[in-house]
């Protein structure tokens, strides 16, 4: 990948978008992960009006950190980019009590996490309303297209996506020549969504590395059964997630009244 003419040509497709939807520029929400991170630094290489909005809901302290690090970083390279931080733990804690209470902990736990993501969601659009910005998705091409991991209209509620044609390794490859911040470039991707420390390998059960190889296989019109070992069980799980998640990649369906009968 020629990292430089990519990112060259992300921030041009940013700016063009922005300027023909009539709009001053973007608000971004910003994890302290390399998708946020290098997002963001795309928005802010723009030229136009960037909020990195902080949305914390019992977050941990080490993805805190690193959002602060590349916020500071990013307002001290460009005059462009502002911060705004909104603490969403009471809101969220408001929510659980007035839902009703439910006796399967797996799902509760699954519909809560879920919750933060739209929540967060529900902020940014309320920054996005009051400074006329758009709402930068952070999804990668993995995320969005292979396995489907992310929250619909939640992190998955955007208005522009730049990354999403991009896989992890490659947003990586950005994100050094950005100059995201190191600690960001190191750390193990993580939603952040359960309060713990549980990564994105943790709850997928295969590394992105190993999702790009099994993305690739499927473009190749490859089966389960072309493969042994570990490579068949990475596939078998990218091709159930890619499987059960494609309500998350296909428009909304619309149900068509024939017009004889409307």
């Amino acid at each position: 990948m020629n990292t430089p003419k990519v990112t060259e040509h992300i921030v041009k497709w940013l700016k063009e978008y922005a300027e023909n939807a009539g709009v001053k520029g973007f608000v971004v929400g910003v994890s302290g992960g390399i998708d946020s991170a290098v997002t963001s630094s795309l928005c802010a290489e723009t030229g136009l009006p960037t909020l990195c909005v902080e949305l914390p809901i019992y977050q941990a302290e080490s993805q805190v950190n690193r959002a602060n690090e590349h916020i500071k970083q990013l307002r001290e390279r460009f005059n462009n980019v502002s911060e705004a931080e909104v603490n969403l733990t009471s809101t969220f804690e408001d929510f659980k009590k007035v839902v009703p209470e439910t006796e399967t902990s797996s799902k509760i736990d699954l519909a809560l996490a879920n919750t933060r993501a739209r929540l967060r969601m529900t902020t940014l659009y309320y920054f996005a309303g009051l400074h006329g910005l758009l709402v930068a998705g952070t999804g990668n091409k993995v995320e969005d297209f292979g396995v489907g991991f992310y929250t619909k209209y939640g992190d998955g509620g955007v208005d522009l996506s730049p990354i999403a044609d991009l896989v992890k390794s490659e947003v990586f490859a950005l994100g050094e020549h950005l100059q995201v911040p190191e600690s960001i470039q190191k750390a193990q991707p993580t939603d952040g969504l359960f309060g713990d420390s549980r990564t994105d390998e943790d709850q997928i059960g295969a590394s992105y590395d190993e999702l790009e190889w099994a993305m690739e296989m499927q473009n190749e019109g490859k089966s389960v059964n072309d493969f042994e070992g570990r490579k068949k069980e990475v596939f078998a799980i990218y091709i159930r997630l890619n499987t059960i998640n494609q309500h998350k990649m296909i428009p909304i369906p619309v149900c068509e009244i024939p017009k004889e009968i409307k």
